[in-house]
């Protein structure tokens, strides 16, 4: 049987960095696709400061849209972005095959790369996500990013990782929403020596600047698709070794990030809070009973108040990415400003 041999044209392609927003899919009043809310809504995004985007996220409800849905979502952010930012687009089908046809198909549109969640459904043994991706990693035309996300989906341990880095130079990198930091750096700790060109994304804002801190190039964050300034203002001190503003803007993050996600049900949240920026971007495909509904409106008006204080509320313009601060209470302030003393005091102490 012949061996197969993953070639690589993406060495001299840089990695991938920064804050990619899992953008929402705007759907209109009939239950489709608003592409034009869809285009308006990826300039502000990249007015706004986001380094990246990430269309058929799991933010963006992919497994609520049909492949054709998909592939179209794809070409309307491809052709709207026109080259401004990168594109790291959700590919993850059914199936190999299909999946294998996704990948080509939007490689061929004009992606960065691709993102695929190892295999959801069947709960697969390390092995057998190692052959899944090994396949795809094999047969593709993009560059392929790997998608840890085990709430949902297979997990993918570090010797697998690992394991692909080694065998797959088509594979450039992962995407970990697990939130576990020891996770991310043995990850980082096993595949930075033997390959340079693997970049490391942590998808759990909450955890933000401390991945950041341990090695991270980034966040596809579902915050920055609300707040970008915010995001992208924590992505900037982090490197500029700026650590004290990054966890003084993560503390203020947090609970942003913790009243979206527990708004009803995934990415709903996420929408309102879209909502307060201006943004109607539609119901999601998934029905809310009336009580849903109800405490989703609830979760709205405390986002709103939480967003209330952000200058860049009342800022537009230019001025977004340099005026980025928080008119808290002076008492809330210090509370931070104590945790965050408190925490980097521990943290030189080691």
């Amino acid at each position: 049987m012949p061996v197969r041999v993953c070639y690589c044209l993406s060495m001299n392609k840089q990695p991938l960095s920064g804050v990619f927003t899992p953008n929402i899919t705007p759907i209109n009043s009939r239950g489709q696709l608003d592409e034009d809310t869809l285009r308006a809504y990826i300039d502000w995004l990249i007015e706004h400061g986001v380094h990246g985007l990430y269309p058929n996220g799991s933010t963006g409800e992919f497994v609520r849209f049909t492949p054709d849905e998909r592939k179209r979502v794809i070409e309307i952010v491809v052709d709207q972005t026109r080259g401004r930012v990168p594109i790291l687009a959700g590919a993850a089908e059914a199936n190999i095959e299909e999946t294998i046809r996704a990948c080509d198909t939007y490689g061929a549109l004009g992606v960065r790369a691709v993102a695929i969640v190892a295999p959801f459904y069947y709960r697969l043994a390390p092995d057998g996500v190692y052959a899944y991706f090994k396949e795809i990693a094999d047969r593709v035309s993009v560059d392929v990013t790997l998608y840890n996300i085990p709430m949902f989906a297979s997990p993918i341990d570090v010797p697998t990782v690992k394991r692909l880095a080694i065998e797959c130079p088509r594979i450039v990198g992962i995407k970990d929403s697990s939130g576990d930091i020891p996770h991310m750096m043995r990850m980082i700790a096993e595949v930075r020596p033997i390959r340079n060109d693997f970049f490391f994304m942590t998808g759990w804002d909450a955890s933000l600047v401390p991945m950041l801190m341990i090695g991270c190039d980034g966040g596809t964050n579902a915050t920055s698709g609300v707040v970008p300034e915010l995001t992208r203002a924590i992505y900037e001190a982090a490197k500029a070794g700026q650590w004290e503003r990054a966890m003084q803007l993560q503390y203020r993050l947090l609970p942003l990030f913790d009243a979206m996600l527990g708004t009803s049900e995934f990415p709903e949240g996420f929408r309102r809070g879209a909502k307060i920026r201006g943004w109607d971007l539609g119901l999601s495909r998934q029905p809310l009973t009336p009580q849903q509904s109800t405490a989703a409106d609830v979760a709205q008006s405390k986002i709103q108040q939480l967003l209330s204080g952000f200058d860049f509320m009342q800022t537009s313009g230019s001025n977004v990415r340099k005026n980025v601060s928080n008119s808290a209470t002076q008492s809330e302030d210090g509370v931070i400003d104590r945790i965050v003393s408190e925490v980097l005091q521990q943290l030189r102490a080691r």
